[in-house]
């Protein structure tokens, strides 16, 4: 089976193609904004235009817009191809790559969350999750982070408070699904936003 990655929920913008228990192409590009634009060429840059039985897609927590782009195109090509859908977290996925560039005990994901929070998780070398994922303030996540290395686009808010600490910044990239094991890879393919909308229902006076 040939699985189509999609990866979309931060500032950069991937895709990959994964079949036989290999990459067998990907693209990542640091793209900012504009991930509607790039994301369906990049696709179609992809071997048999990125053609796939599966498609995986980030549901987040990241960006509000790039993750509904992802999702988005994910559920369109499906539909198109006749193939399955599902999708996966931004966060196990940064931690499965820092942990296979460099292993250790455990490492806590920090990523960008908006209005100066960032998204926080904590999980062990196989993955399992140490903590719940939650949205805090800088100096909320840096008593959480409780010693642990930190990992990803968040990072800077925490260097902030403490130079000291063990930081790695890093981006999801989509070829990094094939680290995932299955039980990571079958989220329904709908939007993890990390916290509570801005915009709250009016209450009737």
């Amino acid at each position: 089976m040939r699985t189509l990655v999609i990866e979309t929920s931060t500032t950069a913008c991937s895709v990959a193609l994964i079949e036989a228990g290999a990459v067998i192409a990907r693209t990542h590009d640091v793209v900012g904004r504009g991930h509607a634009e790039r994301l369906i060429p990049m696709i179609a840059d992809l071997p048999d235009g990125g053609r796939a039985d599966r498609i995986l897609v980030d549901c987040g927590p990241g960006s509000f817009t790039g993750v509904r782009v992802g999702i988005a195109a994910a559920r369109g090509l499906a539909l198109g191809w006749g193939a399955e859908i599902a999708g996966f977290s931004s966060l196990p996925l940064i931690a499965a790559a820092a942990f296979s560039e460099r292993p250790t005990h455990d490492i806590a994901v920090v990523m960008e969350g908006g209005h100066g929070e960032v998204f926080m998780q904590a999980f062990s070398a196989d993955l399992s999750p140490r903590t719940d994922m939650v949205s805090l303030r800088p100096d909320a996540a840096l008593a959480a982070l409780a010693g642990r290395r930190a990992v990803g686009n968040g990072i800077r808010w925490l260097a902030a408070l403490d130079p000291a600490l063990d930081l790695t910044e890093a981006l999801p990239d989509a070829a990094a699904a094939i680290l995932l094991p299955d039980s990571l890879t079958a989220l329904p393919p709908s939007p993890i936003y990390g916290r509570a909308p801005d915009a709250k229902p009016s209450v009737p006076k």
